[in-house]
């Protein structure tokens, strides 16, 4: 397939929701927009802390933790990959790692070495699924699992600390006013969004999920392509485990629990296809904020876990449901 037919494709994929009525037209373009807006007015109504500095620096730098995974997940699912499991693993090696490998080679190697083996878990689940033909699912869980375990025989099941304050500090710190977590989130967002919408790569991830066998047919190295969106999930995940634990200065290898949950969420409400061939690191971004701004209000507003989780499960049945019906309008 050639670029210029790469790129046709994906621009039909991206017409997908202008097909429809206009009512549909205006809400793929704003009614993300429109419900963030809606949450924010409502946690202002129902709560006076809603608006403080302190909560929305509290949300932003939480939403910065997760949102260098929905970076990376959302190249997992634009590749047709379904979803990437293994992260609470690979959240955990990049944490534990960071601070554990610390008082050995020092801190910015202990980081650098913690983010690549979390890419070997990566490069494991992309062999497994991409060359192999192991479903998504079946693949990242048990490596994940395995991941999981070996990191947990490594400190023996204890929490680690951190010893070096200057890399707690850096963590914690801002640059012009900005925690410098919520930079480097920005930062590989922007990089994500780049590779995704301008590159060769890019242009490869949106045909392998668009159709498998077409872009096989036309020269695209779809098994590369799959395998490198799990590789590029479990660096971010790396990265933002490693900013989790030094942030926090202390790593237990659980601490990437629910993390991969909260990333499908917000990719999927965010309107990136489940099924693979559409989607944006921006969208999926939009659906982050709108999650986690949910989710705080929710907790301001005193709802019970329980219901959180339900109302967060409603969400990706609703967005999973229209990603569905889009498909069958026309445009799969």
């Amino acid at each position: 397939m050639t670029d210029a037919a790469m790129e046709t494709s994906g621009a039909n994929r991206n017409d997908r929701f202008t097909r429809g009525s206009r009512l549909a037209d205006v809400l793929s373009k704003a009614g993300l927009g429109f419900a963030i807006l809606a949450v924010v007015l409502y946690g202002s109504f129902v709560s006076p802390a809603f608006f403080t500095t302190g909560n929305l620096l509290n949300v932003l730098t939480s939403m910065s933790i997760v949102g260098i995974v929905v970076v990376g997940m959302t190249f997992v699912l634009v590749a047709g990959g379904l979803a990437d499991l293994s992260v609470p693993a690979t959240i955990a090696c990049g944490a534990i790692l960071s601070l554990g490998l610390q008082p050995m080679i020092g801190p910015v190697p202990a980081f650098v070495l913690a983010v690549a083996l979390a890419g070997l878990i990566g490069l494991l689940n992309g062999v497994l699924v991409g060359y192999v033909g192991i479903n998504p699912i079946i693949a990242t869980l048990g490596i994940g699992t395995i991941g999981l375990g070996i990191v947990q025989a490594a400190v023996g099941g204890v929490i680690v600390y951190g010893n070096n304050p200057a890399s707690a500090e850096f963590a914690k710190g801002r640059l012009f006013g900005v925690p410098v977590v919520v930079l480097i989130f920005l930062l590989i967002a922007l990089i994500g969004h780049i590779v995704l919408s301008r590159s060769f790569w890019g242009r490869w991830t949106l045909a392998t999920g668009g159709n498998y066998s077409a872009a096989e047919a036309s020269a695209v190295p779809v098994e590369a392509v799959k395998a490198g969106a799990f590789v590029i999930t479990a660096l971010a995940s790396g990265v933002s485990g490693g900013l989790l634990g030094l942030t926090l200065q202390s790593a237990r290898p659980l601490i990437g629990a629910g993390y991969e949950f909260s990333a499908i969420t917000a990719v999927v409400v965010g309107g990136v296809s489940i099924i693979g061939g559409f989607g944006s690191v921006p969208r999926a971004i939009a659906g982050l904020i709108f999650v986690q701004l949910l989710t705080n209000v929710m907790v301001l507003d005193g709802v019970r876990t329980a219901i959180q989780g339900f109302v967060l499960g409603i969400l990706i049945v609703g967005a999973v449901g229209m990603d569905a019906a889009l498909r069958k309008r026309g445009v799969a």
